[in-house]
């Protein structure tokens, strides 16, 4: 699995011969591409319907959406998305089999009103978690016998597989502890980190402890003036939590190799 963070919250991830497009924005001074120049993915995937996780949905109206039901309506009535192929209506706790990646959608703690001159409900707002592996609790052959350190965790090892939790808009919340953490397994996670309108360094740092991921992307952040942040609080807030997670503040457009 190989991801790309374009700045703000968009990330492109490569699963197997399958690529997604997560909340593509690129009005965001981390990164120099225009959307003509993204090459385009087979599904397009939207956390909620802000203008600034949405804004060039539409150029990449060919691809599979993938959001709420109430989302993919909205973006089929505004960017042209095609009903027949155009869009994969699904909610909260559901996975849907995406080419080669499986996706599942978990809760955010957010707002997702779509401001227009008639306001527009999008659903729910949510967060995505992208595997090579089908989510489950019964261990394959190769994953019968668990280490110590997965022992102690409760977890079967997936040394084979990648995992991609991508927060989406949110604050702090016990789902990531209770759920996403122990049982769809995130190897590494995006998460906020601009405060004001989510979390800000501090509760990014205690949700990456809580998922027990191996690497944590800071995303959402330095776009605008009240989301500017310096990531190093950040890693050293992550370090503050006794977490093992490496922090990687990546460069936008720039792959990083999971599988590696």
């Amino acid at each position: 699995m190989q991801v790309t963070w374009h700045g703000h919250s968009t990330w492109h991830v490569t699963v197997g011969e399958t690529d997604l497009l997560i909340d593509p924005f690129f009005d965001n001074p981390k990164t120099d591409l225009e959307p003509s120049a993204v090459d385009a993915p087979d599904y397009v995937l939207l956390t909620h319907g802000h203008a600034d996780h949405i804004a060039h949905a539409g150029e990449f109206s060919d691809a599979t959406l993938v959001a709420t039901p109430e989302l993919v309506s909205y973006c089929q009535e505004e960017f042209g998305f095609e009903d027949a192929v155009g869009g994969m209506g699904m909610n909260l706790g559901g996975t849907v089999e995406c080419g080669d990646a499986f996706v599942t959608m978990v809760r955010a703690d957010h707002t997702n009103g779509i401001m227009t001159e008639y306001d527009v409900d999008a659903g729910v707002p949510a967060g995505f978690v992208v595997s090579d592996t089908k989510p489950t609790q019964v261990a394959d052959e190769d994953g019968a016998e668990r280490s110590s350190a997965d022992s102690s965790s409760g977890r079967s090892p997936r040394e084979d597989s990648a995992t991609f939790y991508h927060a989406g808009d949110t604050a702090l919340m016990t789902e990531m502890r209770d759920v996403i953490g122990p049982h769809l397994e995130p190897d590494a996670a995006a998460v906020p980190i601009g405060d004001h309108f989510t979390m800000g360094p501090q509760q990014a740092a205690i949700a990456v402890d809580w998922l027990d991921v191996d690497y944590a992307f800071p995303q959402h952040y330095d776009t605008f003036p009240p989301i500017e942040q310096d990531s190093e609080d950040f890693e050293r807030e992550v370090a503050a939590t006794g977490s093992d997670a490496e922090v990687v503040t990546l460069e936008a457009d720039e792959p990083y190799d999971l599988d590696a």
